[in-house]
């Protein structure tokens, strides 16, 4: 029996499990009364480490055969699916901190394709970023860290750097030629940082996906899953984690057990779920997004411990991490805001036999600020075109095409609307000119509380 010399600090709201290798006592300090409390003599942890092991032994070969033909060994490009609440975000975790404690350098590329968490950004878009550091969780607001635009230096998870692309929903399925074109576009940026930097291609990646993945349609004669399907033809999948779902399982061995389209094997892993993998309610969510709308603008809700010493970490130590974003007021005529797809629309199996819709799901709507509709709506800024930068004053729009492929350069906030002067008051992270700037639009709010 050991004892465990250890201290981690968790901030509120938070549901937390503790795994230790060792046979040892674990001291929990908790302020207030927990809402519950347990020991599970079950762990995923070890199918884990296996895991760890095989994809390790697959970055060695994929490493050795750099610049081969393309039958030469992949490296581990991992999608990670399951139900609701199995603990899918947390594989990830543990698979990428497991990648990145091997004693070469290592930077796998953790990707988010899961709108309503957002992981490093905000809740509607979808992200990837390099790992080279394991991943600190202090709240479950940012599960996957906090990015370098929100986090004091002291912490060292304020080197991530991720790309973003806005879909601008909760739901998947709400949109779902939307969703998929945002995969494609993320898909293609991923693989296009791994082609230019050797470290980041035999680190491989891993993809968290939300539960809504798993939700068979019929097409033909067949239950397929669409979105795993293109999330496995756009990232070039080589394995598939299933975790907590025997019919899954059996229906992803079905799809894809055998060679894919493209001549590459598939594998297809069951793991059972953790059981410190509780159950999240409706209410625990809306207050997770609210949390991490509200970190991307005024920083992590994290007060660096009273047991740490500042004066040791380096740098800029700082014990205040609250961060003052900008307010600046905003003329209607000044930003073109634009929707994809109506605001509401009905499914495709609604329409009549033989109809069509008038407004397609991929096709920008620009928005009318004089409706109102704007009061605590999120906006995706975009970034000004490639022939525009530095320009006083852009003359040219975002064709369709970007509007649908550009990534993001960052979010705003439309905190008032004053119809009666023709202008609104924006908050944004950085000061600056929002003039003759492109935004776009989902269905995501939030109001300051």
């Amino acid at each position: 029996m050991a004892r465990l010399h250890y201290r981690d600090e968790y901030r509120q709201k938070a549901q937390t499990g503790e795994w230790t290798q060792l046979t040892c006592w674990v001291l929990l300090y908790v302020k207030g009364q927990p809402s519950t409390e347990y020991v599970s003599d079950e762990t995923p942890m070890m199918s884990y480490a296996n895991l760890h092991i095989l994809f390790e032994q697959m970055r060695i070969r994929a490493k050795n055969h750099v610049g081969d033909p393309p039958t030469a060994p992949e490296p581990p490009r991992v999608l990670i699916i399951g139900p609701e609440d199995s603990g899918k975000t947390t594989a990830a975790k543990i698979l990428v901190n497991y990648s990145t404690k091997v004693p070469r350098m290592c930077t796998p590329i953790l990707v988010n394709v899961d709108p309503s968490e957002g992981g490093w950004t905000m809740p509607g878009s979808l992200s990837a970023c390099a790992i080279s550091s394991p991943i600190p969780t202090q709240t479950p607001a940012n599960a996957f860290g906090v990015t370098a635009t929100t986090a004091p230096t002291a912490l060292s998870s304020a080197a991530l750097l991720p790309m973003a692309y806005w879909y601008g929903h909760s739901d998947p399925k709400r949109n779902q030629p939307l969703m998929e074109k945002t995969i494609q576009n993320l898909a293609t940026a991923v693989k296009e940082r791994m082609s230019l930097d050797e470290i980041a291609y035999y680190s491989g990646m891993f993809i968290d996906t939300p539960a809504s993945f798993t939700t068979s349609a019929r097409i033909g004669a067949e239950m397929r899953y669409p979105f795993i399907e293109k999330c496995v033809e756009e990232f070039e999948v080589n394995t598939i984690i299933v975790i907590g779902h025997e019919k899954l399982n059996v229906d992803m061995q079905r799809i894809f057990g055998g060679l894919s389209a493209l001549g590459r094997r598939i594998n297809v892993v069951k793991v059972a779920k953790s059981g410190g993998a509780s159950d999240l309610d409706y209410s625990y969510r809306l207050r997770m997004i609210s949390h991490q709308v509200r970190n991307y603008f005024y920083g992590p809700d994290f007060k660096i411990p009273a047991w740490v010493d500042v004066t040791k970490l380096g740098g800029e130590a700082q014990t205040e991490t609250t961060l003052s974003p900008y307010s600046a007021p905003v003329k209607f005529d000044d930003m073109k805001i634009w929707r994809i797809g109506a605001e509401t629309m009905a499914p495709s199996s609604a329409l009549p036999i033989g109809g069509s819709r008038i407004i397609t799901e991929l096709e920008p709507i620009p928005v009318d600020p004089t409706t109102g509709s704007l009061l605590n709506a999120i906006l995706a800024l975009l970034p000004l075109p490639p022939s525009q930068h530095g320009a006083i004053k852009v003359d040219e729009d975002f064709t369709i095409e970007e509007l649908l492929t550009t990534d993001v350069a960052g979010f705003l906030l439309v905190t008032s609307v004053d119809l009666a002067k023709g202008r609104m008051s924006i908050l944004s992270p950085n000061p600056g000119s929002l003039s003759a700037r492109t935004a776009l639009i989902g269905s995501y709010e939030w109001q300051d509380q």
